[in-house]
């Protein structure tokens, strides 16, 4: 069962387009690097709300393949809640625009990560994975 929508915002670095850079954000419970992600939300596909997360969390827009690149399991830490394991359907998504002000600019730090150090800054090894996987180009794209 998934619990949430997250997006992997990229863009391609170099004019070969060979190299791609990943947005990560950090957490605002725990400063961990994180996925923007968030949950499902009515009426909306699954890779339509991963983008809107990925506004919101994020500050960037772009265009999101509809195609899941896969799914990672995190906990999920709330101060005076119990911990929660959560499954993500992963998204990738396109930056096109980079917002200079945008929702929760003021509770995250995003940054741009190659593929290899996005995935061991995350701490989800599925969710590294699925970054490795992305950068070597593997996996689904939007189409531009």
């Amino acid at each position: 069962m998934i619990d949430q929508v997250g997006a992997l915002p990229y863009r391609v670095a170099g004019r070969d387009g060979a190299a791609t850079d990943i947005l990560l954000v950090t957490s605002r419970e725990t400063g961990r690097w994180v996925v923007p992600k968030g949950n499902p939300m009515i009426g909306k596909a699954a890779h339509e709300a991963a983008a809107i997360e990925a506004e919101e969390e994020a500050g960037v827009r772009g265009i999101v393949s509809p195609i899941s690149l896969g799914q990672f399991a995190y906990i999920k830490r709330v101060a005076g809640q119990a911990d929660e394991v959560l499954q993500v359907e992963l998204f990738a998504l396109q930056v096109t625009e980079t917002l200079k002000l945008w929702k929760e600019m003021a509770e995250r730090e995003r940054r741009w990560f190659s593929p290899a150090e996005a995935a061991v800054a995350v701490d989800e090894a599925d969710l590294g994975e699925l970054i490795h996987r992305f950068g070597q180009g593997d996996g689904p794209r939007p189409a531009a």
